[in-house]
């Protein structure tokens, strides 16, 4: 079984494994002469393609106010992550409060509305009061953002994923369920489906879950998405993929690290 190793600086991973390290040291990407993860494979395919992943990773984007409140949601939910700053304003046109969310993501901070931030409070309360959600993410049975680091066996690649929540190992008559949270407009299933669809978390599932496997932690874990949607009544559903969105999902990561081997 993979042992957890806890790296507090920017590491240099040269070992498979599973670690506690920042997530901007996971960002950064620690692997020498560089790794894989899922959103990198995601941008190597079309409708992308290798010269917009190779821009996108020398030139981050700021993340989208969307993007914020889930980050800021995740925080709420997992107890990890970047710090969040209130701003105490209505929106975001006077200078004062972009000065101040400017200074804030400068600083690696996430900046919040005041209502923005109530709405992250309640995405997460949401999921702490679902009968499944709140035990998926209970932190006697798991741990929040580990990272994992692998070769794959064929091309010899380096796979790295950061997985929002792992399990701990061996709790005997327990499946080992890797939980995964994503904020969402709409937690219906023909919604889930249209999201899963179009952000391709189909590719996340079985790129996450053979992770796991690769580095021997568990042999048979289930993958679970748990939807929450940003609006009144925040809404919680829990989605599996089926065997066939799985295998589909196989196959294009497998196009993808084949792609980054001769890109590389």
């Amino acid at each position: 079984m993979t042992a957890i190793a806890e790296v507090a600086t920017a590491p240099y991973i040269d070992q498979p494994g599973i670690y506690d390290m920042p997530e901007d040291a996971y960002h950064a990407d620690p692997v020498p002469g560089g790794s894989l993860s899922c959103s990198g494979a995601k941008k190597l395919l079309p409708p992308s393609c290798p010269a917009k992943f190779k821009w996108e990773r020398e030139h981050p984007r700021r993340p989208s106010q969307a993007m914020e409140l889930g980050t800021a949601a995740h925080k709420l939910v997992l107890g990890v992550g970047a710090a969040i700053v209130v701003v105490d304003a209505e929106n975001w046109r006077s200078k004062a409060a972009q000065e101040e969310a400017k200074a804030a993501r400068a600083a690696g901070r996430v900046p919040l509305l005041t209502a923005e931030y109530a709405e992250a409070k309640a995405i997460a309360a949401a999921v702490h009061e679902h009968p499944v959600a709140r035990y998926l993410f209970d932190p006697e049975h798991g741990a929040p953002e580990r990272s994992l680091f692998w070769e794959d066996p064929d091309t010899g690649v380096w796979l790295r994923s950061r997985l929002d929540w792992l399990p701990f190992a061996g709790r005997h008559g327990h499946r080992f369920i890797i939980a995964d949270l994503k904020t969402c407009a709409s937690a219906d299933l023909a919604g889930i489906a249209k999201s899963v669809a179009n952000y391709r978390y189909f590719m996340q599932a079985p790129f996450y879950v053979d992770g796991v496997r690769a580095l021997g932690y568990d042999s048979d874990p289930a993958f679970v998405f748990v939807f929450v949607e940003t609006e009144p009544p925040y809404l919680v559903t829990l989605a599996v993929l089926d065997d066939d969105a799985m295998d589909a999902g196989r196959a294009v990561n497998r196009q993808a690290i084949e792609r980054y081997r001769d890109c590389t």
